[in-house]
């Protein structure tokens, strides 16, 4: 069974097994987690789409905290002297897929 599911206004394409890095999401590693935004399900050549979904993705969190890569945002102003430069990490949670329902 496939899905697609919203979360953290984020859409993904899951099955069950499948391990992803989501938006940060509360909760500790080993906590049971379920999304209950899915937009799209296929169940074997059966496709759901819109309100008629009535499915519920439930994971689990492997790791609580993942840092991303750092990303630079430089700022230059040629001749003037101006100079900016900012950096940022977003964080992300390891989850896993146990069942869609």
């Amino acid at each position: 069974m496939l899905a697609v599911v919203k979360i953290a206004g984020q859409q993904f394409k899951v099955k069950a097994g499948d391990s992803l890095y989501v938006p940060h999401i509360a909760g500790k590693s080993g906590d049971k987690v379920e999304f209950s935004e899915v937009v799209f399900t296929d169940n074997a050549g059966a496709i759901t789409l819109g309100a008629d979904v009535k499915a519920v993705v439930k994971a689990e969190i492997l790791s609580d905290l993942v840092q991303g890569d750092k990303v630079i945002a430089f700022k230059m102003k040629r001749r003037k002297g101006f100079r900016k430069k900012h950096g940022h990490r977003t964080h992300y949670t390891k989850i896993q897929v146990t069942e869609i329902a």
